[in-house]
C-alpha cells in the first residue's frame, strides 16, 4: 500500500478500512461504477475475504474486512477497481472526472495518466466486540448522518440491509 501511514496490524484480524477517491471526487453516483466495486468485492469474497460490513458513498468506501492476506487483497481491490473505473469513464466519455483524476494525480505517479484512489488507506485494527459493533454502526449510519436516507437499511449500497434480515448485494459475514 506504499506511502500510507496506516498499517494492517495483523492481516488475519478484522480491520475497519476507508478507501477514498482522489480529491474526494464523486464517482460512485452511477450504478455502473458501484457495480465495479461490488464485483471486485464479490471476487475477493470468493477468494477468502470476509466482509463484515460495508458502505459505498459517492466518493469513499468504508469496509470492515478480514482475510489471511488483507494487505494483498486490499491492494488488489484498489488496483483492479481503479483500472476498471478509469476504463469505464474513458469508454463513456466522462472526461470531466478523468481530467480531475489527471490533474490531482501525485507527481511521483509518472507511470500512469490518472490516479483514482488516494494513496494508502485508513485502517483500524478491531480489538474487541464492542469496537466491532461501533464500527458496524458507524458504517451503517454514514448515509443517515449525511441526510441521504432516514433509515440505514434504505441505503442500497450498504450491508445495513443484511443486518436487518434483508438480502444485500454481496455476501456479508455476520458471525464475528
Amino acid at each position: 500500500m506504499g506511502r500510507s501511514r496506516y498499517k494492517i496490524i495483523d492481516p488475519g484480524l478484522p480491520h475497519f478500512v476507508t478507501c477514498t477517491v482522489l480529491h474526494w471526487i464523486p464517482v460512485f453516483t452511477r450504478p455502473a461504477t458501484v457495480d465495479i466495486v461490488l464485483g471486485s468485492l464479490n471476487y475477493l469474497i470468493d477468494k477468502g475475504l470476509k466482509v463484515y460490513a460495508y458502505v459505498i458513498l459517492e466518493n469513499h468506501i468504508h469496509l470492515l474486512v478480514q482475510s489471511e492476506r488483507l494487505d494483498r487483497d486490499l491492494a488488489r481491490f484498489k488496483s483492479y477497481t481503479a483500472r476498471q473505473l478509469i476504463e469505464y469513464m474513458d469508454k463513456n466519455n466522462i472526461s470531466q472526472i478523468l481530467d480531475q483524476l489527471a490533474f490531482y494525480k501525485k507527481a511521483h505517479k509518472d507511470d500512469r495518466a490518472y490516479q483514482f484512489w488516494q494513496e494508502g488507506l485508513h485502517s483500524e485494527w478491531i480489538q474487541s466486540d464492542a469496537m466491532m459493533k461501533q464500527k458496524i454502526d458507524y458504517i451503517h449510519q454514514n448515509p443517515v448522518k449525511r441526510g441521504y436516507v432516514d433509515i440505514a437499511e434504505h441505503w442500497r449500497y450498504s450491508s445495513a440491509r443484511d443486518y436487518a434480515g434483508v438480502p444485500g448485494l454481496i455476501d456479508v459475514c455476520r458471525d464475528w
